[in-house]
């Protein structure tokens, strides 16, 4: 089933900060507003081109509504949030003074006014902008902790720490509190005191689950710390607890090849405005669990604002513009990381994932081929370039490139199965059966019970009329392993359906569409099982169903074919009386 290819490298290492210049975070191709003679017609398209994630548009059509009213505060405020989300903090200023005494969106309206005097290192004015008169535990936490960062650059460190220490709040403020708390200690010159509140904050494992990555920014901080004090076996050992608690971080990385080179460590937070800009990034990364992007955007580009050289933030905010289906926002992101950040080569990966979704696949073989060559012995490339070459049924140069791959590795390790499974595909693809299947079996040596090998292995014999008694038990322990895979079940059904078994294949398509009622291959292999046990006008509504949710072509034509002369009789069905279901290519294994 084809499916956005670009979120399945995010999850390696894209989490923290972010940046904002003078360009805006996204760029997405927009067609210049339409002038509008009515503040309802102004309004309505404001509200539409918003719900579309057209922020520019939403922003010209917000301002033609505030010239019919330009007293509305509902509308500046609209307007306000919509020109932070988009990156153009500077003109959102106007609209936070003009609402900075309206109590429901103060914390928007004043964090904006803050935002801008630490920029210009007025710490007392921050500190009024930061006193609110309505506040949640989320905002109470961000305005504390800005206080805190606002004292230390007036240059009282121990009123700032006592000023978060004091803060009130659910349990979940701790290790915020902590970490910054160590931030301001180290960046005031206070090393015991730096130490003493780094270690412990290690120590709260606990804290660590609920908000994992503000727990890793902690141990990158200690270690740098550490390292700068010349302290090189505590600064590994810490890198090493993190790396246990989360394997891969491509920061964590970076940051032990510094030290073990000997190399100059930065200070993790050099500034008020810089820790500033952290509780706001700390937050959105553990607010952004899926549902909340377009709240979480508006943290990153408030830390931007204070942080224009994030690269951590710039990851996060693409992989936000990921989750809202923007590739050309997050491509434009992407490729603002410079080529100093430990995060710049999954950027580009992710980049060229982006433009092949984008369907500028030409562009995503160029800029992943590219990246092969520069880096011969990274795996997420080859399955990144892959993945485009598939997409393109190029299953031929797939092949190659995975051969390639393959000889590369030389002694492959667990981590590897992905490369075989891959190559068993594009193989199988080209029909080129006796090479494939090898590379089915060396994906499962490498990693036992890997539920999509299992079932893409188990459904081909059965496919083929071969070993049909152990495929039909290797996608039955898919199904078990992954039981709300609807592709997994629908697999299941239809080597049911192959088999002649079509009242089992009737139960297990049934579930699978019922896990994915919008896929229209699901619908209409439910349409064969239902005409196969006589359920003829249900198999016509699958069929229906599936016609109208815009199959592939070849799907559609066997749609329409069925619309109007049902399934030949069984005596001369065939193996091709439904385009077969083949799972979705997995992801590059974390790490």
């Amino acid at each position: 089933m084809q499916q956005g290819r670009a979120r399945w490298l995010t999850g390696l290492a894209i989490v923290t900060g972010m940046a904002i210049s003078g360009l805006p975070a996204h760029a997405k191709q927009t067609t210049e507003p339409v002038k509008i003679t009515s503040f309802s017609g102004a309004y309505l398209a404001a509200r539409t081109a918003e719900s579309d994630n057209d922020l520019d548009s939403a922003i010209a059509y917000y301002k033609q509504a505030l010239a019919f009213d330009p007293g509305d505060t509902s509308l500046q405020q609209s307007l306000m949030l919509s020109l932070i989300a988009q990156g153009r903090f500077e003109e959102s200023l106007v609209y936070a003074d003009k609402l900075k005494e309206v109590p429901d969106v103060e914390r928007f309206s004043r964090l904006a006014l803050a935002v801008d005097s630490f920029h210009k290192k007025d710490f007392s004015k921050a500190e009024y902008w930061l006193k609110l008169s309505l506040e949640s535990d989320l905002d109470r936490l961000i305005s504390g902790v800005m206080t805190g960062w606002a004292k230390e650059g007036a240059g009282d460190a121990s009123e700032a720490m006592a000023a978060i220490d004091k803060l009130q709040g659910p349990d979940w403020f701790g290790l915020f509190k902590s970490f910054h708390r160590a931030l301001i200690a180290d960046a005031a010159g206070l090393p015991d005191k730096a130490d003493t509140i780094y270690a412990a904050t290690l120590q709260d494992a606990a804290a660590g689950g609920a908000a994992p990555e503000t727990w890793m920014r902690n141990a990158e901080a200690y270690a740098s710390f550490l390292a700068r004090k010349g302290d090189k076996a505590k600064a590994l050992s810490v890198l090493d607890q993190a790396e246990a608690f989360s394997p891969g971080k491509l920061e964590i990385a970076a940051l032990r090849d510094k030290i073990n080179k000997g190399e100059k460590v930065e200070p993790f937070v050099s500034g008020p405005s810089g820790g500033a800009a952290e509780i706001l990034l700390d937050l959105a990364t553990a607010l952004n669990r899926g549902g909340g992007e377009p709240f979480v955007r508006l943290y990153l580009q408030y830390a931007l604002a204070l942080k224009p050289d994030s690269d951590a933030a710039l990851a996060q905010l693409a992989a936000v513009a990921e989750q809202l289906k923007d590739g050309e926002g997050a491509i434009a992101l992407y490729r603002r990381i410079p080529e100093s950040s430990p995060l710049k080569e999954l950027s580009d990966l992710q980049l060229g994932l982006n433009l092949a979704d984008l369907n500028r696949k030409d562009e995503a073989i160029a800029h992943l081929k590219a990246f092969v060559e520069a880096h011969p012995n990274d795996m997420r490339a080859y399955l990144a370039l892959g993945n485009v070459y598939s997409s393109k049924e190029d299953f031929r140069s797939a092949a190659n490139l995975y051969d390639k791959a393959v000889d590369v590795l030389k002694t492959p390790v667990s981590a590897n199965w992905n490369i075989f499974y891959q190559r068993g595909i594009a193989y199988e693809r080209l029909k080129e059966w006796p090479k494939a299947e090898p590379n089915f079996r060396k994906a499962l040596e490498l990693f036992p019970d890997q539920p999509q090998v299992l079932n893409y292995l188990g459904y081909s014999w059965v496919d083929k009329n071969m070993n049909l008694k152990e495929g039909l038990e290797m996608i039955q322990k898919a199904v078990d392993l992954r039981p709300s895979d609807g592709y997994i079940v629908d697999s299941l059904g239809w080597a049911y359906f192959r088999l002649g078994r079509f009242e089992d294949a009737v139960r297990e398509m049934e579930r699978a569409v019922s896990l994915k009622p919008e896929d229209p291959v699901l619908n209409d292999h439910l349409g064969d099982a239902y005409w196969r046990v006589g359920r003829k006008l249900e198999a016509t509504f699958q069929w229906n169903q599936a016609r109208d949710l815009k199959p592939d072509p070849d799907v559609l034509a066997a749609l329409q074919q069925k619309l109007l002369k049902g399934l030949p009789p069984i005596e001369s069905n065939t193996a091709q009386e439904t385009p077969k279901v083949k799972p979705e290519p997995v992801p590059a294994p974390k790490g």
